[in-house]
């Protein structure tokens, strides 16, 4: 596939992406990979976030409008969903790749946690989901038939420490995902997660022990851990006709993490370990 052409994946749709930071981050690849299948976009983030990242220049690259939009006032989504009615009238997915734990940032450790922060972790990384439907959909601009895709991480599943209050924000995430899907389905509107693998993005390199984390999934997934990139990729199938009966699912994209017990690799490494601390 020339990566200048795509495959067409998306032409004529039109969506919003929420999140897209810098060009390292899972969203502003996907913003490139939707203008490569054809796709036209709202960009929207957080105004602080507009200031510190560099969502102008994806905006000239891609021709996409940028909406900036604080998900925890209700309101402001209420506003954005109206302007994004008036640009671009009706849409036909939505990526929601947001995500902040002030307990993260500050280190506060999970059986200490900030109860404000965490509420600000719930309402930002999950509750906002819920949100952005709710308001779309008030403003008329789903249209039937359309996907509705958020970033989520095995943490949900799987308690990993260093993860902290993300672990039940993404749980809450893959929740709301499944019940309003089950709300949307009578107009084959799909609301699905995508589980990525450890990725190195601005936001990953914030969490304590990240590299450790990157390492020990991509030693365990077979196939490893994907990038950014391949992530993009897999969620333009999600926002494509091809997978029209696909909803409520939380779809792994780890290389095989999930289903992987333990890997030669990790064999190898722990036993060398095992073998330098008794001394062989």
């Amino acid at each position: 596939m020339a990566e200048s052409t795509g495959y067409g994946l998306l032409n004529g749709k039109k969506g919003i992406i929420f999140g897209a930071l810098d060009d390292r981050s899972i969203a502003w690849r996907i913003a490139l990979a939707c203008k490569r299948e054809g796709a036209e976009f709202a960009l929207s983030n957080a105004p602080i976030a507009l200031r510190l990242g560099q969502l102008d220049a994806l905006a000239e690259k891609t021709g996409a409008k940028i909406f900036p939009c604080d998900v925890s006032d209700n309101d402001d989504v209420e506003k954005m969903m109206d302007e994004v009615k008036k640009e671009y009238g009706s849409i036909d997915f939505i990526l929601h790749a947001i995500g902040m734990s002030p307990n993260i940032r500050k280190k506060i450790e999970y059986t200490d946690l900030n109860y404000h922060f965490l509420s600000q972790t719930l309402d930002i990384s999950a509750i906002s989901l819920h949100k952005i439907i709710h308001y779309a959909d008030n403003a008329g601009i789903l249209n039937d038939g359309g996907s509705i895709v958020a970033l989520t991480y095995i943490g949900a599943q799987r308690v990993f420490s260093k993860y902290s209050d993300m672990n039940d924000a993404k749980a809450l995430l893959e929740s709301i995902a499944r019940n309003y899907g089950s709300r949307l389905a009578e107009r084959g509107i799909r609301v699905n997660t995508v589980s990525q693998a450890p990725t190195r993005t601005s936001a990953g390199s914030g969490i304590k022990g990240f590299d450790a984390m990157y390492t020990f999934a991509d030693k365990i997934a077979p196939l490893g851990n994907p990038d950014a990139d391949e992530c993009a990729d897999y969620c333009v199938t999600l926002f494509s006709d091809l997978t029209r009966k696909v909803t409520m699912q939380n779809l792994y994209h780890d290389g095989g993490f999930v289903t992987a017990g333990i890997s030669e690799d990790m064999i190898n490494a722990l036993a060398k370990i095992y073998g330098e601390e008794e001394g062989e």
